[in-house]
């Protein structure tokens, strides 16, 4: 993890500051289901991109995902960071994320650019492999109903 400097939002509630610690942040609030803290954490205007699809621009729209998926649709995300580089307020992460409903969970691997901002996150932009997606969205189906055919979540998370 890296060294966080802190502050405190309207609400009184700390949050870091430097580039690494407000991605980890996100990541952690992603994890925990929890949309309002993972959101207070974005720019007003970021750029979110799955690179290859469409850019969804400003915290509204990246909210409106966010609660599609995880309180509309009562999907859960899961994440193991395998690296973190910063230089400046860029942030890149090698990670291995997971999102599943219910038995099924398709687990894929990400690398992601973050660009960080007076402690909010700008840019956020997303690497993966359309096979190894297709890959782990079979290997979750097989998963759901024989757990042992899903990919191996890996040590740490």
């Amino acid at each position: 993890m890296s060294a966080t400097t802190t502050t405190t939002n309207g609400a009184g509630a700390a949050r870091a500051t430097d580039p690494a610690g407000v991605v980890e942040a996100f990541l952690a609030a992603m994890e925990a289901g929890d949309v309002d803290a993972a959101v207070a954490l974005l720019d007003d205007d970021i750029a979110y991109t799955n690179v290859s699809l469409p850019t969804i621009h400003g915290r509204r729209g990246v909210e409106r995902l966010a609660r599609l998926v995880f309180d509309r649709l009562g999907m859960h995300f899961r994440v193991v960071v395998h690296g973190i580089a910063v230089e400046g307020d860029v942030v890149l992460t090698e990670r291995t994320d997971a999102l599943g409903l219910g038995r099924f969970e398709q687990r894929f691997w990400v690398c992601g650019r973050f660009e960080v901002r007076d402690g909010r996150i700008t840019v956020w932009r997303d690497y993966f492999d359309w096979a190894d997606i297709t890959v782990s969205l079979l290997r979750g189906a097989l998963g759901a109903v024989v757990p042992a055919l899903n990919r191996r979540w890996p040590s740490g998370g």
